[in-house]
């Protein structure tokens, strides 16, 4: 019986080996560029002790499958080049054709690096002339996993040309053009990068599990496979709406809501244009019900007019008194639907709106002067209060339920692709953490080195100006993220481009993403690639208190400190007392010094500039055009201080 036992499991084995096949990542693809002059790890599967060699240029490497059918690779360096073939052979062989050897790239972090190139300022016009088939990117696919997975769901590498460089990331695109032209070699941009998104989601359990800060929190991440965790969360999710509104989610009668005669009483409320994660209702994924009732004069009535939703995340379907007048599905189109004759009446009209919220951020957001009712005599705003109900809720396991999940699926498959650095645009999903930020950000910079083994370059983009609430002398959470991340710049081998200027302080999307491209790439021009160019603007480096002045000093002034006031006025300063109460400052720039003063100050003992969401109005550069890094001197009125993240209890 046991040699037969034996026999049997030879031949299974056998078998096996007989029908193995050698797999690669997805990351291995036609098109693909390997980082130039450092060893180039390749890795796969393949049967138990499977035989592997891999051709690549003039090299040829051979090595053998583990007991778990995991192999790998180091290729010696290569300069830049090509195009060339690799190919991997086991029992079977795999070959990727038109690789290129030159700078790899990781971009990541929130919507503003997954905007892309058509997105961005004068899109028709860079999309026609983006003939750069050395430049390649890959996006990689939206996923979530409570475990580490070791390939990513879906994406393959494409050539920049004109009909595909529209779905590249627009800041890795202008990034790597600028690269290009200076450098003149191949560029890879690897993108995974998700909209909404906070640096918890993006950060390993591994990392947090060293963190003094987090390691608590991390112990208490369940640890089951994604469908329980889901079960979990969405069981969670609607006792807390049901606790909200007041009724079970199954007793709706949505058929109703969008009818003039329905009472919403006691609907609860939201305000827009604002996502409703920022919200009282919080995180969900889901259909929720908007109505708002407006006054139409008699002269109005009757007769056509247009109904402006700003954008609405990510699909609706949008009714005057119970008559529907347009619907749109895609989360960043503004909305815009003519309200027909007939339709309005004098007095109360019932505007309703059906939205699904598929993932990430929900509801009515953008400029507030595009949501508004315009009647033949009037133009009536849409913002502020709007009453909401819950329909239904969809699973409610999303990328910022739990920390590590976006890491997991999207980062972890990556690991040890070789790569030059790291470009991440990140902070808006955190700006109520900001203070802890301080924490969560040098902690995904090291997780990410310690993962790969390797220090990296970091550039990353500070927040841009956007319209949120809050100021020097209220505090402000916009303001303290700002500073977090300029914090991080303590850090080796990181670089940060201010965006304060080129930023719109009505929409969180600003579409000038050529620009911070631009800036990104002087930092790394010059950091790492040895241009010695001029790559930020002006930073605080220290104050005197002379009379009633204080006197500042910057580092980085390049050519000299300037404005962009023909007039020489600077704005974005502020100046406080003791009592710690600010005030807008005189400045003027004397001897490449910026002196400050106030007539409402008469001993100056902190200086802030720039400290708000809107920092329009800074507008001290360097002479090179770089603008100053918002700053502040004291360490009063943190408003973010208290504020940690924490697992949701299921």
């Amino acid at each position: 019986m046991k040699k037969y036992l034996l026999l049997v499991s030879g031949l299974v084995i056998f078998c096996l080996q007989l029908h193995a096949t050698v797999v690669l990542p997805k990351i291995f693809s036609d098109n693909m560029v390997l980082q130039r002059n450092v060893a180039i790890p390749v890795w796969g599967k393949a049967a138990p002790n499977e035989k592997i060699e891999i051709r690549f240029h003039n090299q040829i490497k051979t090595t053998r499958a583990n007991k778990q059918g995991r192999w790998t690779i180091r290729l010696d360096a290569e300069t830049a080049g090509g195009p060339y073939e690799l190919s991997v052979k086991g029992k079977n062989l795999l070959l990727i054709k038109n690789v290129l050897v030159g700078e790899v790239w990781l971009c990541s972090g929130q919507s503003n690096m997954e905007w892309t190139v058509k997105q961005s300022n004068n899109a028709a016009g860079e999309i026609a002339s983006a003939n750069y088939p050395l430049i390649r990117h890959i996006k990689i696919a939206r996923d979530i996993s409570t475990m580490p997975k070791e390939d990513f769901k879906e994406g393959e590498w494409t050539i920049c040309t004109p009909a595909t460089v529209g779905d590249f990331s627009g800041i890795g695109y202008f990034f790597a053009r600028n690269i290009f032209k200076e450098l003149n070699v191949p560029v890879g941009l690897i993108n995974a990068s998700w909209g909404g998104t906070n640096i918890e989601t993006w950060i390993s359990r591994q990392g947090f599990e060293g963190s003094s800060e987090f390691k608590e929190m991390i112990a208490g991440m369940p640890v089951v496979n994604m469908d329980s965790l889901s079960e979990m969360r969405t069981k969670a999710v609607v006792q807390k709406i049901e606790a909200l509104q007041g009724g079970s989610l199954k007793n709706a009668n949505t058929a109703s809501f969008k009818e003039t005669s329905f009472n919403d009483a006691r609907w609860p409320q939201m305000n827009a244009p604002l996502g409703w994660e920022q919200q009282s209702l919080g995180e969900l994924d889901g259909v929720v019900w908007l109505r708002k009732t407006v006054s139409v004069s008699a002269a109005a009535a009757g007769k056509p007019a247009t109904l402006e939703l700003a954008k609405i995340d990510d699909d609706d379907i949008s009714y005057v008194n119970g008559i529907k007048v347009g619907s749109t599905r895609q989360w960043d189109a503004k909305r815009k639907y003519n309200i027909a004759a007939g339709i309005l009446k004098e007095g109360d009209n019932v505007i309703a709106i059906q939205v699904t919220d598929n993932g990430g951020g929900g509801g009515i957001y953008g400029d507030a002067d595009n949501l508004k009712l315009t009647t033949a005599d009037a133009v009536i705003p849409l913002t502020g209060a709007w009453k909401y109900q819950v329909a239904s809720v969809i699973a409610q396991l999303n990328v910022n339920s739990f920390p590590s999940l976006a890491y997991n699926a999207m980062v972890n498959p990556l690991v040890p692709y070789a790569m030059q650095g790291v470009l991440w645009y990140q902070g808006e999903s955190n700006a109520e953490r900001a203070f802890q930020y301080r924490t969560a950000f040098p902690l995904l910079i090291n997780d990410w080195r310690k993962k790969w083994n390797n220090n990296f370059s970091f550039y990353f983009v500070q927040l841009a100006t956007f319209t949120t609430a809050g100021n020097s002398n209220e505090g402000s959470s916009w303001a303290e993220l700002r500073e977090a991340q300029t914090m991080a710049l303590q850090l080796p081998a990181t670089g940060m481009a201010v965006t304060t200027d080129i930023g719109n302080p009505s929409d969180i999307h600003p579409t000038n993403k050529q620009e911070v491209g631009h800036r990104l790439a002087a930092v790394a021009l010059n950091n790492l690639y040895d241009k010695k160019i001029i790559s930020s603007g002006p930073a605080f480096q220290s104050m005197v208190i002379k009379n009633n002045e204080a006197i500042l000093s910057f580092s980085n002034t390049g050519g000299g400190l300037s404005t962009t006031d023909k007039y020489g006025y600077i704005r974005g300063f502020e100046i406080a007392g003791k009592d710690q109460v600010f005030h807008y400052a005189r400045a003027i720039i004397h001897n490449n010094t910026i002196i400050l003063s106030s007539d409402k100050v008469a001993t100056p003992v902190a200086v802030r500039f720039g400290w708000i969401g809107d920092a329009s109005d800074n507008n001290l550069f360097n002479v090179e055009g770089f603008p100053a890094i918002p700053f502040r001197t004291d360490d009063w009125k943190t408003v973010t201080r208290k504020n940690v993240y924490t697992i949701e209890k299921l």
